[in-house]
Parts: structure tokens; sequence; C-alpha cells
């Protein structure tokens, strides 16, 4: 086998590669660089199922780089409120797991939401409205010596004064692998009731450290509307996102910018229409390393009918094929 093959190697720029792989002079490398994501065409989304999914709320999926386990959260018996739980699988074309409590080191008795992994498998971003925090609900992180095992996280730390402040944080999406720009976490900050909330972008290193504070990034934001969930392709490229801006679908619509390096403004967001989107709320989506999958959370029809007998917040997933792989 192939040392490309075996390390799944990412290329981010012509230079750098993720994973601690060394490409060999007679191997090409293929990775995102050498795919096109342009024009290509998302598939029917598909619904998780009932051993992933519950008939309460079941929102802000993350998978691993590897693809193998996937974190959400949801407010299904056997935990405290919303927890967040991991499903896993042994393999890309395995069935998913039945869901396991990440346990009392991560979650606790307040609300936790919308995971997020490091490329690398060490970092677990979320928010919460734990104590110990800078206002209402903050973003936390936790790290793991070993980055299979996903109960092995330690306790989680408040991000500090850098990216919380006295308002709302909400849904981390980390980019390890883009330092070289202006900031790679991104987040929502704002009230979702009183339509606040806009992406901010913050710089943070390898290690889970903020360097500077946070800054809106205008380009996404319609300023009388929510703005939120973002979630960004591994070469930091490509964004994806939720707003409740004009035009949408239902409560919230799935919408994506691109640019052309992590040092470009976002081109204008563009809708991603049906059948991504729907009647229902689509929302806190969260994309796969190698950007061909893409997992969200929605009421959508076909979704699993909660107690009081109307469609809960389920976990779909759709994928893309693209060019030059």
């Amino acid at each position: 086998m192939s040392n490309a093959t075996i390390c799944r190697l990412i290329l981010l720029t012509p230079l750098t590669l993720l994973g601690g792989c060394t490409a060999q002079p007679d191997e090409p490398v293929v990775g995102l660089e050498a795919m096109s994501f342009a024009n290509s065409e998302w598939s029917e989304p598909v619904n998780l199922g009932t051993v992933v999914n519950s008939n309460v709320a079941d929102q802000g999926p993350a998978l691993s780089k590897d693809g193998l386990s996937l974190y959400f959260a949801s407010n299904r018996p056997g935990g405290r409120g919303f927890d967040l739980w991991v499903s896993q699988r042994d393999c890309d074309a395995c069935a998913w797991g039945t869901p396991v409590n990440l346990g009392s080191v991560i979650n606790s008795a307040a609300d936790e939401n919308r995971p997020a992994l490091s490329a690398d498998g060490h970092l677990l971003f979320f928010d919460s409205g734990r104590d110990g925090g800078h206002g209402d609900i903050d973003i936390w992180m936790s790290v793991r010596s070993d980055a299979s095992d996903d109960f092995g996280w330690q306790a989680p730390v408040n991000l500090g004064a850098d990216v919380n402040t006295l308002t709302t944080e909400r849904a981390p999406s980390y980019l390890q692998s883009t330092e070289a720009g202006p900031g790679n976490l991104y987040f929502a900050r704002g009230r979702v009731p009183l339509g606040e909330q806009d992406i901010y972008a913050a710089a943070v290193t390898k290690d889970g450290e903020t360097r500077g504070p946070a800054v809106r990034v205008d380009e996404l934001n319609d300023p009388s509307f929510n703005d939120a969930g973002p979630t960004v392709r591994a070469d930091g490229r490509e964004i994806f996102f939720q707003s409740s801006r004009p035009g949408v679908l239902g409560i919230n619509d799935l919408f994506t910018a691109t640019r052309r390096s992590v040092h470009d403004p976002w081109s204008p967001p563009v809708n991603l229409g049906p059948p991504m989107n729907s009647t229902g709320a689509d929302q806190q989506s969260s994309l796969s390393h190698d950007g061909r999958t893409l997992v969200w959370s929605s009421n959508r029809p076909g979704s699993l009918v909660n107690p009081s007998g109307v469609p809960s917040f389920d976990l779909w997933m759709s994928t893309r094929s693209v060019n030059g792989h």
C-alpha cells in the first residue's frame, strides 16, 4: 500500500501536508488541491435512521477526520438536558452504532452543544452554558492524548476573552490546518431571538491557544438576520452555514461561500436550495475532512416524530462527487 494511501494525505498548500506523513517523490499526492468542487451536485439527503436519531432533538453533528466517529448533541434519555454523544462505525460503508454519552467529564448539568474536532483528533471544541464561563453560553475545549479514544477527553477549559464575551458564543468550527490565515476558529456570536447572531473568526494555534480577539466576518453576515453554524472545508476555501435571511425555504436554510485563499474575503453567500434545504429548519451543518459529505440537523418531512406529534430534529447526510478524485 502506498504512503499516500496509508496516510490519506490531504494537500493544504503546495508545501504542507497533514498527519505527519511525507509524500514519496514518485507518488502524486491526491487531496483537496487535486479536486474541483465547482458545480458539484449533492445527493438526495438521507436520514441517518433510528439507530442514530431519536424522537427528540439530535443536532450539531461533527465527523472525525477518518469518518468513523460521529459526535453530536441530543436531549434524549440518558443525559442531562443536551449532552454530547458519539456514534462509531468500523468502516466508511459500515452502519453507525448505537450512540454513547460522552460522560460527566465532558457533559455537565448545563447544555452542551455543537461539537467540533481538530484534524489531528486531539482537540474537541463545543459550546456550553456551564459554570465558569464569561457570559450566557461560551465555547470550551477539551484535549485527549489518544486520538482514537472517543472517551479519553480531559476536563474542558474555557477559551477565554478572545473568543467569549458576556453575550452568547455558539457552534465552533476549527481549521487546524490553516494557521497561516487570519482566523481559523469560526463560530457564531449573538442572541438568536433578537436576530443578532453573526459569524466571527479567531486565530487559534494547533494546541488550542487563542492569538487575539475574534473579528466579525462581515461578508458572510446579514446584519438583520441570524447567521450561524459555520463549517469550513479543510483547505479553508469553502464554508457552509445557516441563515434566516430573506429567500429561505424554511426557518433556516444552508448557505455556502468560497474564497481563493485563506487570506482572501469570502464570496457572497449562496443558498444551497433544494434538496439540501426544505420547508423545515436546516441548520448546524458539518463538512467531512475530504469535503465530500455534509451532515446537518433538520426537522424536514421524513424526520422522526417527537412525543408532541411534530417532526423532531434529526441528523441528515448528503454526499457529492467531485472532479479530479
